[in-house]
């Protein structure tokens, strides 16, 4: 004699028009390309669950982005960047250092600066497979670094270092 499932029955058949099951692969949540979550096409708004999915926002293997809690995971959808610039830093040994939403830190590779249509900067994390856009005021910092050297070149000073800036220009920045 086998046991009956315990917990719940799992939905079958198509969901009721206009809803979806709810399942790892199709969880409904979503990361637009001005960092604000979604479920269901409704804005997430409450702090916690904000800052909840930012820390628990990885990227998988297969270059799809997670959001693990404990032992639960699903996918979502990322529009354009996954991760948020929060503050810039200068460390002491003269890097660059980048503060993300996910409160991880990392060098930044001034080579993967961007400047989007908005005007926002936007840079290469996670060893280059992830994006991040800078809040306004992780760009302020990083404006604070930046100089132009005699040839019109730009550059991050970082403590006596200089860091070349490749593919950013002060009239993209409306500087």
């Amino acid at each position: 004699m086998t046991q009956p499932p315990s917990g719940p029955t799992p939905p079958s058949g198509p969901p009721p028009f206009g809803k979806r099951w709810h399942t790892r692969e199709d969880s409904g949540i979503r990361l637009d390309a001005r960092l604000r979550w979604w479920h269901d096409d409704e804005p997430i708004e409450h702090p916690r669950i904000i800052e909840l999915f930012n820390t628990s926002l990885v990227l998988d293997d297969e270059g799809r982005y997670q959001l693990q809690i404990g032992k639960d995971w699903c996918y979502v959808q990322v529009e354009d960047a996954a991760y948020e610039v929060r503050t810039v830093d200068v460390t002491s040994d003269e890097r660059v250092s980048v503060r993300l939403s996910d409160r991880t830190a990392e060098a930044l590779d001034p080579a993967t600066l961007a400047v989007g249509s908005d005007g926002v900067l936007t840079c290469g994390v996670k060893g280059g497979r992830g994006k991040a856009r800078f809040s306004r005021d992780a760009q302020y910092q990083l404006g604070e670094l930046l100089e132009q050297d005699e040839g019109g070149h730009l550059f991050l000073r970082a403590g006596q270092r200089r860091l070349p800036v490749p593919s950013v220009s002060l009239d993209a920045l409306g500087a």
